[in-house]
């Protein structure tokens, strides 16, 4: 598992304008109270790893909390960059008890319900960053995009209809940022 030791990538202006204008109303009354939904392989590699971890670091600098499935990964690497920035993460995990949840998460919410806790992860977010792909990235991609919810894919394996496919960071911030601002 790769796991960046900074949060501190070159961002576009825009982007910082935005991220700047995220924290100003994450501190107002009509705050988001829903987290953004970073999902993603549990066995990911270098690559999305480390872009799962730029994205939460700069969204939970912002204010937003980060759901996601609580484990390994893709999962661990959201966990760490929310931590990092000092935010909060929270992970849906699949077992009855938190054995398997990484160390990064502030709340670890076991379900006992085996991978139909997908479905809860793909419900409680915003939007879903989907960072890699797997079956179990696909089911909660494929949910939130049947519930409605934006969904931005980076690194992905298929190309789900409805999906809005992302080049880099820096366009995963900008484009998620366009949603929670809108």
């Amino acid at each position: 598992m790769c796991l960046r030791e900074g949060g501190n990538a070159v961002r576009s202006a825009p982007v910082i304008e935005a991220l700047a204008r995220l924290s100003q109303r994450q501190r107002g009354p009509d705050r988001h109270r829903q987290p953004v939904a970073i999902i993603g392989p549990g066995d990911g590699g270098p690559a999305e790893c480390e872009a799962a971890y730029a994205v939460a670091h700069a969204l939970a600098g912002a204010g937003m909390a980060v759901v996601c499935g609580g484990r390994g990964g893709v999962m661990a690497a959201a966990s760490r960059g929310a931590a990092e920035a000092g935010g909060i993460a929270v992970g849906i995990l699949p077992e009855d008890d938190d054995r398997n949840a990484n160390e990064w998460l502030g709340v670890a919410i076991p379900t006992g319900m085996g991978e139909l806790r997908n479905g809860i992860v793909a419900r409680s977010g915003l939007c879903l960053v989907a960072i890699g792909g797997n079956m179990g990235t696909l089911s909660e991609m494929a949910m939130g995009l049947k519930w409605g919810k934006p969904v931005f894919v980076m690194h992905g394996d298929i190309a789900l209809p409805g999906a809005v496919p992302v080049a880099d960071v820096d366009d995963m911030l900008a484009k998620v940022l366009g949603c929670l601002l809108a």
